[in-house]
């Protein structure tokens, strides 16, 4: 079996290639075709969220394929846009939701909001990376999982960033040495533990994040073994990895009357 280390090194070096093998597959192309040729004829919100197969194209693109069946919240989103620190997706503390109302931003541009290159090439090239790390993940979750801190880390600026994530902070963990069971202590105690640790600047350095990864991939080989690794039950691998409902989603979720 291929180890960790080699499998993630081999698509991390040769992402160009990796993402356009994963954009070749019979189905990423299929799918991928329908929403460039449809998408740019969507002129309002209730169009969007009414076609499903371009919906849920989106929403798996932003990591938000557990929120597609939440229609009136995701309305919500979109209505209210991300001009003002006061709208909706601003609110909430999870960055998914106002990245969303960036890309499509139909309270900004209205029915000229699906023309914009966010929400249409842009959303394409989050879809596929996605779509990579998914099928990374149904090999060997320690794959998707550095793949996914890849992509993230060039954003984050603060250590609460990495608590906030369960992905984020199982990799730091892992390649830290540090227990799951801290996840279960005060969330400063926490930051100040993760922060003695690791100076989240040096994940704005190529060299050292691969450093980083490296580490995550061999610790991550010697607690799982590759063929443990291999296992698509975990959660992790079920869902998406951008997963998790913040307290303030679910309490609005309550509170609203989902659409169907």
């Amino acid at each position: 079996m291929v180890s960790t280390i080699a499998s993630y090194q081999l698509i991390s070096k040769n992402i160009v290639k990796s993402l356009q093998q994963t954009m070749e597959k019979p189905d990423v192309s299929k799918d991928t075709e329908y929403y460039l040729s449809h998408i740019r004829d969507v002129k309002t919100i209730d169009e969007f969220i009414g076609d499903y197969r371009l919906f849920s194209y989106a929403m798996k693109a932003y990591g938000l394929s557990d929120m597609t069946y939440a229609k009136a919240f995701m309305r919500k989103v979109l209505t209210e846009g991300v001009a003002s620190s006061t709208t909706f997706a601003n609110k909430l503390s999870d960055a998914r939701y106002r990245e969303f109302a960036t890309a499509f931003d139909f309270a900004k541009l209205g029915d000229q909001a699906t023309s914009a290159a966010a929400a249409q090439v842009g959303t394409v090239e989050k879809y596929v990376r996605q779509q990579l790390e998914e099928d990374a993940g149904s090999q060997n979750e320690g794959v998707r999982l550095a793949l996914y801190f890849e992509r993230k880390a060039p954003k984050i600026t603060s250590i609460y960033q990495i608590l906030a994530d369960p992905a984020l902070i199982k990799v730091a963990q892992i390649a830290l040495g540090i227990s799951s069971m801290t996840s279960m202590a005060d969330v400063d105690k926490q930051a100040n533990m993760l922060g003695a640790k690791i100076d989240i600047a040096d994940f704005q350095t190529p060299e050292k994040l691969q450093t980083f990864l490296q580490r995550f991939s061999v610790m991550w080989e010697m607690e799982n073994g590759t063929s443990a690794a291999q296992s698509a039950s975990s959660t992790l691998i079920t869902q998406p990895l951008e997963m998790g409902l913040s307290t303030d989603v679910l309490t609005t979720l309550q509170n609203l009357k989902i659409g169907r």
